[in-house]
């Protein structure tokens, strides 16, 4: 099972149907209330989520990269301030996404260790 936020509750849905009791599951902050049923399960969404981030960041180095080529050879067209923004940007975007896969391997080898 897993819990996830919706719409400021939180829900638990049964991620693996071969672990679906009989028992609905219950809105813990609806308590008395009808159950909540079980929801369709969107497959690929965190994978989708991962590889937008990752192609989001890979076009930031791109456009930094033709910037700092176009700066080069003709420093006329292109304003500086623009430039140091871009990098900047790329390089915090680089940096997060550094640390969302170190924080995913490090999750992924405890939860690996602790089966």
């Amino acid at each position: 099972m897993k819990i996830e936020p919706t719409m400021g509750t939180l829900q638990m849905v049964r991620t693996n149907p071969a672990h679906a009791g009989t028992s609905p599951i219950r809105d813990v902050n609806s308590f008395g209330k009808a159950p909540v049923e079980k929801t369709e399960r969107k497959q690929g969404l965190f994978e989708s989520y991962l590889l937008g981030a990752v192609d989001t960041v890979n076009s930031q180095q791109l456009d930094v990269d033709r910037l700092a080529q176009q700066y080069v050879t003709n420093p006329d067209s292109v304003n500086i301030e623009d430039v140091t923004v871009a990098m900047a940007k790329a390089q915090q975007s680089l940096s997060l996404a550094q640390t969302v896969i170190d924080r995913i391997t490090t999750g992924w080898n405890e939860l690996s260790t602790t089966r």
